[in-house]
């Protein structure tokens, strides 16, 4: 694929995403005029790119579909469901075939538009379909049903042709309306022969004396029309708008954050043996080159945290262009099970590293699906249970001190812990006494091939879902947490760093080993006592009030015993304190993942100041109170 079509394909997919967020906010509220607006102008703009490529399929759909819209926003053809769904149906044969050539397909092995594609688009420009047209409306001029009608751009066109010239014999307001974005201009309207013509081109309800002067100059308003389109399909394809970003490759962003924290650290690290060579005495000129040489490496290290810190930022992507992908996948997906269910994002702003908004993609689809087939009752159910026929689903977004939290949360039946634990111990996946805890059954939905459908759907059954989602979510050093109420819905709530390569953490060591323990996830540190309660077997040290247990790192890690005298309060779902052998600081580390080698709780590597290797402890695995995911029974 050449740069020009490369350029193209990326900025209409995005314009394709915007149109089908549109599309979904004006069936819920279809007199909103700003929108149809923008939809209407996203579809002329990859019009015009699309003409410029030469991809005839797209120039025909989105021709079509800006027919419709500006019949919608002129009153000219009613906002009817018809409508919506045959601009949604438009907006996926756009979707499909700039992916087809995001693949490496050539134009001229693409798709044509589909005969059915293009019937739905008429019947909604002429107003047929579930909805009665508007009495004002006539019956539908024959604009839409011709391959080679003339754009929305022809009716201000059509207008600005019958303005005069001026005294030096230039039309100034036709060439004003064809550099600016079409609809933002309104020309000033002539007593005798604008409004007709525009009318006319609209098919309005006009008065019967109206269609006389649009067919006295038919051939001129023709030709006028058609240079008008040229010119503005030209100029969205091609002028160089004023941007105020550029797209970079991301494997480049990735070597320039390498860099930057590879120079943090090396800072880190000279700052160390600083100190460390200010113990001598130094005189003379001596002294002097040392203070200076301190001068020097305080500047450094503050303008590497500043590169590192701006580096990052380039890296940082709102999590809206994920979540905005979501209301169409859910309105399609009820529609298939029979179920009325409205989705509420809230937090779309929320910034997160660009790994992770690509990488959640596909769980969150996992977890929608899950929630619409398992947890949301069908509007039958949930009129029998007392609730109202429409389900909600919401999906929120949020940051908390070094972390984005993400939740998705229904108001259906909730999950039952009891018929969770009967399931798995009856597919073999734990023992009886497996997943004591209500918390610790709602877990098991993340076990591979677990599921309470006894025939598998479309949808899901199969249990290969929700694993998926667990597996996402830790390979970039998060967790995530379920809680249900049996009757009335479920929440997973998703944990993860704002920042996935550089990552604020506590020092600790324990049985000669250096670790560091993600910050995301620790409270306070509190003196362990050499004598403790026993609750159940269990140590148990009362923190503020409460009981919590206490667990050993070096037990869970398989460490030798060692004397832990330092306990580190964990905010877990289920908090308790973790015994240490010494917390040794702070630190934020570039961490490496670990591809090679596969060890039970530790997520990555990272050099300290001093240059020593320290092990990250994942952030599941403190989340899940230092315990191991749960094992298939032998």
């Amino acid at each position: 694929m050449d740069d020009m079509l490369k350029d193209f394909v990326v900025e209409a997919m995005d314009l394709a995403v915007n149109v089908e967020e549109h599309l979904l906010a004006l069936e819920r509220d279809p007199n909103n005029k700003e929108t149809l607006n923008a939809v209407f102008r996203s579809f002329h703009t990859i019009k015009g790119g699309a003409g410029f490529m030469g991809l005839p399929a797209l120039v025909a759909a989105c021709h079509l579909t800006e027919n419709l819209f500006d019949a919608l926003r002129t009153g000219a053809a009613p906002v009817t469901p018809i409508a919506i769904e045959a601009a949604l149906q438009a907006s996926g044969f756009v979707a499909d075939q700039l992916t087809d050539l995001s693949n490496g397909a050539r134009p001229d092995q693409l798709a044509s538009m589909p005969d059915s594609l293009e019937r739905i688009l008429v019947n909604a420009i002429e107003g047929k379909g579930d909805a009665p047209a508007k009495v004002a409306a006539p019956a539908p001029a024959p604009v839409a049903a011709a391959p080679a009608v003339a754009s929305p751009a022809a009716a201000p066109a059509a207008a600005v042709s019958t303005s005069a010239p001026g005294a030096d014999g230039l039309d100034w307001e036709a060439m004003y309306v064809s550099v600016i974005p079409p609809g933002t201009y309104t020309p000033a309207e002539k007593p005798a022969a604008a409004a007709p013509v525009a009318a006319a081109e609209h098919a309005a309800a006009p008065a019967p004396a109206a269609h006389a002067p649009a067919a006295a100059k038919p051939a001129a308003d023709a030709g006028a029309d058609r240079r008008e389109e040229k010119v503005q399909e030209f100029r969205a394809a091609s002028a160089p708008a004023k941007e105020d970003s550029i797209r970079v490759d991301a494997v480049k962003l990735d070597a320039l954050l390498e860099v930057a924290g590879e120079s943090v650290q090396a800072a880190n690290q000279a700052a160390v043996l600083l100190e460390r060579l200010l113990q001598f005495k130094f005189e003379g000129p001596a002294a002097t080159l040392m203070a200076t040489l301190t001068e020097t490496l305080e500047r450094a290290s503050r303008y590497s945290a500043e590169l590192q810190r701006a580096t990052l930022a380039t890296r940082m992507q709102p999590v809206g262009r994920l979540f905005q992908k979501f209301p169409r996948l859910v309105r399609e997906l009820a529609k298939d099970l029979g179920k009325d269910v409205e989705l509420t994002i809230e937090g779309a702003e929320t910034e997160v590293d660009r790994v992770v908004v690509d990488s959640l993609y596909d769980p969150l689809v996992h977890m929608l699906r899950n929630a619409l087939d398992h947890g949301v009752e069908s509007p039958e159910d949930r009129l029998a249970a007392g609730k109202p026929s429409k389900a909600f689903i919401s999906l929120k977004a949020w940051q908390e001190a070094n972390s984005v939290m993400i939740v998705l949360q229904d108001d259906g039946k909730g999950m039952d812990p009891h018929a969770l634990r009967r399931k798995a111990v009856q597919k073999g996946l734990i023992s009886e006494s497996g997943a004591p805890t209500d918390e610790e059954a709602y877990q098991l939905v993340f076990l591979p091939g677990f599921s309470t459908k006894e025939v598998a759907s479309s949808v899901s059954g199969r249990g290969v879902g929700m694993d998926v989602v667990k597996t996402a979510v830790e390979k970039n050093r998060g967790a995530i947490h379920i809680d249900s109420s049996l009757g009335h819905g479920t929440k997973f709530a998703i944990r993860l760093p704002i920042e996935l390569s550089i990552v604020p953490t506590m020092l600790v060591s324990t049985s000669g080993a250096a670790l560091a323990l993600p910050m995301a996830v620790v409270q306070r540190v509190v003196e362990l006592p050499d004598n403790f309660m026993n609750v159940g077997g269990a140590p148990v040290l009362k923190d503020q009030g409460r009981p919590l247990p206490v667990r050993s790192l070096a037990s869970a890690l398989g460490y030798e015993a060692c004397s832990e005298k330092v306990g580190i309060v964990v905010a877990a779902p289920q908090p308790y304190i973790l015994a240490v052998e010494a917390v040794d600081g702070t630190a934020d580390l570039v961490i490496k993942p670990m591809t090679a080698i596969s060890v039970d709780g530790i997520t990555g590597t990272a050099r300290s100041a001093e240059g020593e290797l320290v092990l990250v402890v994942g952030l599941s695995f403190l989340m899940d109170g230092c315990r191991g995911t749960l094992k298939v029974a032998a």
